[in-house]
């Protein structure tokens, strides 16, 4: 019997949506307020939904703590008032949408989770806006 956990955290940070390799006009096209060259800040509200099989010794599919304990490691302490664009290196070079972001928290917490456990990840920029990733 296959079940999901799901595991809520937040995270404040800044970022600046930008591609160097167009002009100054397109990007405001594109981009519009997002744009702001001195940055701008969201709320994110991170789901992370872990899926499998219970262990038959714990009941546990994935312990709330230690999934907890992993998204503050590795992902809120990493995130958490930081200007995306210029303190987490993942954004260097990688645009910093929510798309991106939400791709780039998978990739970290894949990782970390037993390959034969399913995960999902959200994003809550706003309110009303999210993302998740694998589709």
């Amino acid at each position: 019997m296959k079940v999901a956990v799901y595991r809520k955290e937040h995270f404040n940070a800044a970022h600046r949506l930008h591609n160097p390799n167009w002009s100054d006009e397109k990007n405001e096209e594109i981009f519009g307020k997002c744009n702001n060259k001195y940055y701008h800040g969201h709320n994110y509200e991170l789901i992370v939904k872990v899926s499998g099989e219970s262990d038959p010794d714990t009941g546990y599919v994935y312990d709330m703590k230690l999934l907890s304990d992993l998204i503050k490691e590795h992902v809120a302490d990493k995130f958490d008032h930081k200007n995306l664009n210029l303190d987490v290196e993942e954004f260097k070079s990688l645009n910093p949408t929510a798309e991106n972001i939400v791709v780039v928290i998978y990739d970290i917490l894949r990782n970390k989770i037993e390959e034969h456990l399913d995960l999902k990840v959200t994003l809550y920029e706003t309110e009303r806006n999210y993302v998740e990733y694998p589709a």
